[in-house]
């Protein structure tokens, strides 16, 4: 059978800040081909003794001083003060105890969780395929990640800076959308907005829907050819899902199985590839050193063969980063009824580049410009459903969002029953620093609407995720009121 009869629909739903060896590294010991963790591995704390890795992850509690993860974050966490050459990955405890200030608790960074825990993630990590080299792109926070998830490069940014409207690269849903192909990104609902894509809200919105958007193309068999999946980033009415410290994880193993859900129970599942992935390591253990890349893979935009480069971003202007190596290793499964079960990714490295790289070869042509050599030269996944036929066999989660409404009727499905998260919305929790970064982004596009539409809240005193939820949900709605009046003015 072709690729092209296997995969008319591609779906990445990419989660928040979590390691590979946090979340998959007690899979070694029912699989010794998964890279996981061998008990074995230890960082030193503070007062020089050796903390070992443990697995006794909590759902929630551990982290509640969010783990650093910017790019000085990581270098400590990658080198332990070491200078240069290959990461020793010795210094996630000692970055920890910055955050911590206490040496009890700069432990946790090195637990992990029983696999028993999530039978979500573990289910589809073993009875699909698993990645054991799938890297960040940068070894530096969530949104210069969802950039090259997006791009297949960040402009140049290692940090939370987002606008790259004028910059020459399309993102993949511009792309596809200018080929006469179909993408969208679907965000939680109108009180989170997109996280990264928050500039082509107002003149893009036919690249964006949300949440029940997906679950009614799910039902109908009409997802786009590409959809890019965003969780709940925040407590409001509904629990944040994205897994971010210090979330539930349980919710987010629930909306894994959710998305999972929908997608087997769709008409559309027999050609439906689902990646899940996470966009960074949060500041948790993992054992594994990012590779250097090769200098072919630069992030550069290419341009025909004896031309120079029409834009190169290198050095990043706040580190002096030369994008010369990649970041944290991240749990990163490949679902699809032509993928081998048990099947593990060896010996082949990825990261987010890979996103769009796959997207665009498939779906729009190899020889697509201008986009970056390191997303041109990055690996594409594709090639593992590699079954002739689809796969017979057929489970469904018991998620706490309700799984019977999304399970088709039969006799021979098997139901997976997955932990209830114990939290509930607490809108007056402090805000987060990922949310904190989304609201200034909001903002700027806020500051782009006819003055009366704008709100005139100032930001900066903002404490709790509701005052933020609230404000962003405003915004979302003058953003369609602005639409609504120059789609009247055009008539």
């Amino acid at each position: 059978m072709l690729l092209t009869d296997k995969v008319k629909h591609i779906v990445v739903l990419m989660m928040e800040n979590r390691s590979f060896d946090h979340m998959l590294g007690g899979l070694k010991q029912r699989n010794p081909a998964i890279d996981g963790l061998t008990n074995t591995e230890s960082n030193p704390d503070t007062n020089g003794l050796p903390v070992p890795v443990t697995m006794d992850a909590n759902y929630q509690g551990d982290l509640n001083d969010d783990p650093g993860h910017h790019f000085p974050d990581v270098n400590v966490q990658l080198f332990n003060g070491a200078a240069g050459g290959v990461p020793n990955m010795q210094g996630f405890v000692r970055a920890y105890f910055a955050k911590t200030n206490n040496v009890a608790k700069s432990h946790n960074i090195m637990k992990y969780f029983d696999p028993s825990d999530l039978p979500v993630l573990t289910n589809l990590a073993t009875r699909y395929a698993v990645f054991n080299r799938w890297f960040s792109s940068i070894p530096g926070p969530t949104l210069c990640n969802r950039a090259f998830a997006h791009f297949g490069t960040s402009f140049g940014n290692t940090g939370m800076a987002v606008n790259y409207i004028k910059e020459p690269i399309a993102s993949i849903y511009q792309r596809m959308n200018a080929a006469g192909q179909t993408a969208k990104l679907y965000y939680y609902d109108s009180n989170s907005s997109t996280l990264g894509l928050t500039f082509l809200l107002q003149d893009q919105p036919k690249l964006f829907g949300t949440f029940p958007d997906f679950v009614s193309a799910c039902k109908s068999g009409k997802l786009p050819q590409y959809s890019f999946l965003e969780p709940n980033y925040k407590d409001s009415t509904d629990l944040a899902n994205d897994q971010h410290p210090d979330n539930d994880v349980r919710a987010g193993d629930n909306f894994v199985g959710t998305v999972y859900n929908l997608l087997r129970a769709s008409p559309v599942w027999n050609s439906t590839a689902l990646l899940i992935v996470y966009d960074e390591h949060g500041g948790l253990y993992d054992h594994v050193p990012p590779p250097a890349l090769d200098p072919a893979h630069s992030d550069v935009v290419a341009t025909p063969l004896g031309k120079p480069p029409i834009k190169n971003w290198l050095p990043d202007k706040d580190f002096g980063f030369n994008f010369d190596r990649l970041g944290i290793r991240v749990p990163a499964i490949l679902v699809s009824p032509y993928v081998p079960a048990g099947t593990v990714v060896d010996g082949r490295i990825f990261e987010h580049a890979s996103i769009p790289n796959t997207v665009t070869n498939f779906f729009i042509d190899q020889n697509y410009q201008p986009r970056t050599e390191r997303e041109r030269l990055s690996e594409t996944f594709l090639d593992l459903l590699s079954l002739n036929a689809p796969r017979k066999d057929s489970f469904f989660f018991e998620t706490s969002e309700g799984a019977s409404p999304h399970i088709p009727a039969g006799a021979h499905i098997e139901r997976i029953a997955v932990p209830k998260p114990q939290a509930v919305p607490n809108p007056n929790q402090p805000i987060s620093g990922l949310l904190e970064e989304h609201v200034m982004h909001v903002h700027e596009v806020e500051l782009t609407l006819p003055a009366a539409l704008q709100t005139g809240e100032d930001t900066r005193k903002f404490k709790t995720m509701g005052q933020a939820s609230d404000y962003i949900g405003k915004v979302m709605k003058a953003i369609e009121t602005n639409r609504a009046a120059q789609a009247g003015g055009r008539q």
